[in-house]
């Protein structure tokens, strides 16, 4: 086989384009779709992209904020028994009435309280479960007196129930004069999210945008050059949020999945885009068609086979229940198929059209001696691999220390930034009032039964109850119990306790539920006995956090098999080789340790809380897993881009070292700019208000780093350079099936 040795032609030189010998044989049917009708393929991309455009107009407003739970969960199917049987028991609205310097029992106050008592009764769908003006209830007042609240519960799912809320929220909630209505619990925070969302979307792409620019600018050169892959992102970005509107008809779909569209749409079209150009410019000077077969031949079968290790390691995300996990496995392969599309079609298209006018309009002209750059320094590495490795590895070894000490929680109001509505009325909640029980953790029974012992089964169980350790009250239809004795007995059974044969308890404790004391307390509910077995669903925040942690738990080990095995797999077919494919796992497991240890401590020790605008608490549990397979599949991409090459070299017969070398100089320059500019539109959601944006958005950006830039130049070529002839090493019936079935770059 012929290799083509061309050095790339030096920007601003006007090459004229070599007319070609005309559709070789291995000008397909797609290259010369695009070389002879370039134009009628950008025609038929921008009315695609006009359709995406006015088809997601709405896409964030029809996405949720939830997802986080395991539908089939003791916790949620509680909720449900609550939402069916007892309103009153799942307050998911907070209305907070204050008035500084004032007092809750001051006339103004109560005329305010009554008038929004009055229209939230009047409301349809809502139900007042508590009001400190008409139960009297005092915790249900500040302890200073100058705040009351009403716990309210507004029914539907999760876009019915945030649609009334918002309507009564723009009449009733106020922040001006002496007496303040402000908003808060469940509905609301998702409210707050939605909007918070909307806005972050504009200011990542305001920011991400017009960097990404300047960056291609200073890699490429020339204006045509840098705007073709900019194009590509815009393609890949409209498309995916127009597949996600689609998607969000037929099913759930979780409105965070629009901010990693958005960053992995345009990162991934660069990725692409650089590679493609780069390899058409080496081969430009045979003719356009000739050059794009050639092109389609070599680095469209490296953007084909590296697309498919990052939908692999999304796809993964499909085995969890949460919606909220499986959105992003949408997003990812949205994007990833509308990014492999437009890098393979639209944009040879482009280049066909603009032909030798890639290069015109330069901004400066490189040096030819800097793409040597990284042969040089991969020629260092191979002459030192363990002078050179061990620093890096003890750097991420001592990255990933933090992570040791790692604490998992569930999402909650504090994902927002301080100055939220709903996150101030929370945080006036929890640090201004006693236990209004909102948080408390729900024991219900859907056929408790109404025989004439059910009473005293009642008695017996909240008795057990109130003895678990941490548990400081249980409320139930026969009275209020501590410390495994009555302390409130109910002449008859209180009302708010019963419907028909179903029943529900109120378990309160002094302990934050979203933590380990709190799901250690949720599962030491669960194991109290119950009286004649009669089937309890146990709820609440500590029940869900004990559910939502179990439930990702259980499948994570599916998971990260389902990741190695395909991952493996794809890489043997590339390299044929069993030792490499088993490099590249080890190397990304190390990787992702050092940005786990940089995540907690960053976002659960609150260092730069500050600056983040963010507040220290455990990690959402589901985050770190999506952040895993997403960053995992991107350094997979580049694992690929690196081994294609030095693939390429060896299997024309270089040695390793020379293999190395030269596929290090061709790969390596592509992967930096690359990652670069890949971070810059992750580094762009740190921008965000909401902290699990900002938590994905800079881990992702920090795992793209660390691996361009100590990884693949360092690690790799050292790892190679000590396993020497080991690196293409398989058993023979290995070697036989990738014979037959191994896919490689040349042709």
């Amino acid at each position: 086989m012929t290799s083509v040795t061309r050095q790339p032609p030096r920007a601003g030189d006007d090459h004229p384009v070599v007319p070609g010998p005309g559709p070789g044989p291995s000008a397909g049917p797609v290259v010369r779709l695009v070389a002879r009708r370039p134009t009628f393929v950008l025609i038929i991309a921008l009315l695609l992209a006009c359709v995406a455009v006015a088809f997601s107009t709405d896409v964030v407003g029809a996405l949720k904020t939830g997802g986080f739970d395991d539908p089939a969960s003791d916790s949620v199917r509680g909720r449900q028994v609550l939402a069916e049987h007892f309103r009153a028991a799942d307050p998911n609205l907070v209305v907070l009435i204050a008035k500084p310097g004032g007092s809750v029992d001051d006339p103004d106050v109560r005329t305010v309280a009554n008038r929004v008592t009055r229209r939230l009764a009047g409301a349809d769908g809502v139900t007042v479960a508590g009001s400190y003006w008409v139960d009297r209830l005092p915790q249900l007042a500040s302890r200073a007196r100058d705040q009351g609240m009403l716990l309210v519960h507004v029914d539907g799912d999760e876009d019915r129930s945030a649609d009334r809320v918002a309507v009564l929220h723009d009449e009733l909630a106020r922040d001006d004069g002496p007496v303040r209505v402000s908003f808060g619990g469940f509905t609301q925070i998702n409210n707050d999210i939605n909007e918070q969302v909307t806005a972050d979307l504009a200011t990542a792409e305001t920011i991400a945008i017009p960097i990404t620019l300047v960056l291609l600018l200073l890699v490429f050169g020339t204006v045509g050059a840098a705007g073709a892959p900019l194009l590509i992102g815009i393609f890949s970005i409209v498309s995916t949020l127009g597949t996600l509107r689609l998607l969000a008809a037929i099913t759930d779909v979780s409105v965070f999945s629009v901010n990693m569209a958005t960053a992995l749409g345009l990162g991934l079209a660069v990725d692409y885009s650089l590679l493609f150009v780069s390899r058409y410019r080496e081969q430009r000077g045979t003719g356009t068609e000739t050059a794009l077969a050639g092109t389609m031949r070599t680095a469209g079968r490296t953007i084909v086979f590296s697309a498919a290790t990052v939908a692999v390691a999304l796809c993964s995300l499909l085995v969890f229940p949460q919606y909220f996990l499986r959105s992003f496995a949408y997003a990812g392969i949205a994007v990833v198929v509308t990014t492999v599309g437009a890098a393979l079609l639209v944009l040879p298209a482009l280049l066909a059209l603009l032909g030798h006018r890639i290069d015109k309009w330069a901004l400066w002209r490189p040096r030819p001696e800097k793409p040597a750059f990284w042969g040089r320094f991969a020629a260092f590495v191979l002459r030192r691999p363990v002078l050179t490795a061990a620093p890096v590895i003890l750097i991420l070894a001592f990255l990933a220390l933090p992570f040791g000490h790692v604490r998992f929680g569930v999402a909650d109001d504090r994902v927002l930034p301080r100055t939220a509505e709903s996150r101030i009325v929370a945080d006036a909640v929890r640090t201004q009032f006693a236990d209004t029980g909102s948080g408390a953790t729900v024991v219900v029974a859907e056929h408790w039964g109404g025989a004439t012992d059910a009473r005293t089964r009642v008695a017996d169980y909240a008795a057990r109850l109130s003895g678990v350790p941490g548990v400081t009250r249980v409320d139930s239809m026969v009275g209020t119990y501590q410390r495994g004795s009555i302390v409130v007995a109910a002449g008859r059974p209180d009302s708010r306790f019963v419907a028909g044969d179903a029943t529900w308890f109120s378990v309160l404790s002094e302990v934050e539920p979203y933590s380990d004391a709190g799901a250690g307390l949720a599962r030491a509910i669960r194991a109290v006995p119950v009286p004649n077995r009669v089937p309890v669903l146990v709820t609440g925040p500590a029940a869900q956090l004990v559910d939502i942690t179990g439930s990702i738990g259980s499948r994570l080990p599916i998971a990260a098999v389902l990741i190695a095995v395909s991952t493996f797999l794809l890489l043997f077919l590339l390299t044929g080789s069993v030792l490499l494919p088993i490099k590249a796992l080890l190397l990304n497991t190390l990787t992702m340790s050092a940005v786990f240890g940089v995540a907690v401590w960053i976002f659960q020790d609150g260092h730069f809380s500050d600056v983040l605008g963010q507040t220290g608490a455990p990690l959402a549990v589901a985050i770190p897993v999506l952040l895993f397979c997403v960053a995992f599949g991107l350094s997979m991409d580049y694992e690929v881009f690196v081994l294609s090459r030095v693939i390429e070299r060896h299997e024309q017969g270089a040695d390793l070292h020379t293999a190395v070398v030269e596929g290090m100089s061709s790969s390596v320059r592509v992967i930096s700019a690359a990652a670069g500019i890949l971070s810059v539109s992750f580094l762009a959601m740190v921008s965000s208000g909401v902290s699990l944006i900002q938590f994905f958005g800079l881990c992702a950006a920090l795992a793209i780093i660390l691996d361009a830039l100590l990884v693949r130049p360092v690690l790799v070529p050292a790892f190679m350079r000590l396993a020497g002839q080991w690196n293409w090493w398989a058993p023979r019936p290995l070697k036989a099936l990738h014979a037959r079935l191994g896919l490689r770059e040349h042709g």
